[in-house]
């Protein structure tokens, strides 16, 4: 039998192998394009209704989505045991992969610099609609440059160091209720007339799971813009001027330790400006903010993940005696 923490580590690894080597699983088969269905065939059924319904019934729809996709991973994980240990750690690392993405960020924003740095603009825009909720035909250029560098380190926390930490605690069931709970933001958690009822419990669970990972992830850019040649003090100096003057409680952290970073200002249209511009925004540092998401990925595995991974193991081992 392999212990605990060595089949954690095993399975985490085996996943980002699947992740860097073969990317993302078919789209009919993917647990966020399942989860995006089941949400989007709830949403419609308290349209028209009360306030007071839609949001007892946002509740439920949060609970329900968290709950059916979490325990189907821990079923089917447990009918993988039954089959065996390298059954069981292949199916974990199989369910693990789709919970987080490196590759498929790093694709999107390189195919974003190589159209910027061709002077096409159209095609950059094209890109970042896959990548940003704001409408790029609404931003000049430069912004459409400061949104890409920002969804790539946004992307770092909620596609990466989030669900690697419930990961740590929870294991895989763990990491797809997070996968569960930032599906049901990105689809109910706005504040216009149509989700503000609907999607107020879900946008409020998205910030409480990704509050403690946001702010790690901010010290650890901090550590990788030193270890990269970017501005180390830049990005703690910003990171605590800046931090919180984003709406959100979470992306103003990781957003603002990036502009400081790259001595830059990264700002969204009626919304917020982080940093200071010491230097024009340009392609390379869309390419400069992958370089940091694949170095805090690397840091935020050693100095948060395993630890924790170590720790509830222990503590587990401690309760079983």
């Amino acid at each position: 039998m392999i212990a605990s923490f060595t089949k954690t580590l095993i399975v985490l690894v085996l996943a980002l192998l699947i992740d860097l080597g073969l990317g993302e699983p078919p789209l009919r088969l993917h647990p966020t394009v399942l989860m995006s269905k089941f949400i989007g065939h709830g949403i419609g059924v308290v349209r028209g209704r009360s306030a007071r319904l839609q949001r007892i019934y946002g509740v439920g729809l949060a609970l329900t989505t968290i709950a059916v996709f979490a325990g189907a991973s821990y079923l089917i994980l447990w009918v993988a045991k039954l089959f065996g240990e390298p059954v069981q750690i292949a199916c974990e690392a199989l369910l693990l992969k789709p919970t987080f993405s490196i590759r498929l960020m790093c694709r999107y924003a390189s195919k974003l610099a190589f159209a910027i740095k061709q002077n096409d603009w159209s095609g950059a825009r094209a890109t970042l609609r896959y990548i940003v909720r704001r409408d790029p035909e609404e931003l000049s250029e430069s912004q459409v440059i400061s949104a890409g560098v920002e969804s790539v380190a946004e992307s770092t926390v909620d596609g990466i160091t989030s669900p690697l930490f419930f990961y740590a605690i929870f294991g895989v069931p763990g990491a797809v209720a997070y996968r569960a709970i930032n599906t049901l933001d990105s689809m109910v958690g706005y504040k216009d007339p149509q989700f503000i009822n609907l999607g107020w419990f879900s946008a409020k669970l998205d910030s409480i799971a990704n509050w403690f990972p946001a702010r790690v992830t901010a010290i650890i850019t901090i550590i990788s813009a030193a270890l990269s040649g970017q501005s180390g003090a830049g990005a703690l100096r910003i990171l605590l001027r800046d931090r919180n003057r984003t709406e959100s409680w979470n992306a103003g952290w990781v957003l603002s330790s990036m502009a400081g970073a790259f001595e830059v200002k990264l700002a969204k249209p009626r919304s917020y400006v982080l940093g200071d511009r010491n230097q024009e925004l340009d392609a390379n540092h869309i390419l400069e903010a992958t370089r940091m998401l694949a170095m805090n990925t690397i840091l935020f595995i050693i100095f948060v993940v395993l630890p924790i991974a170590l720790g509830v193991q222990l503590l587990n081992g401690i309760i079983g005696h």
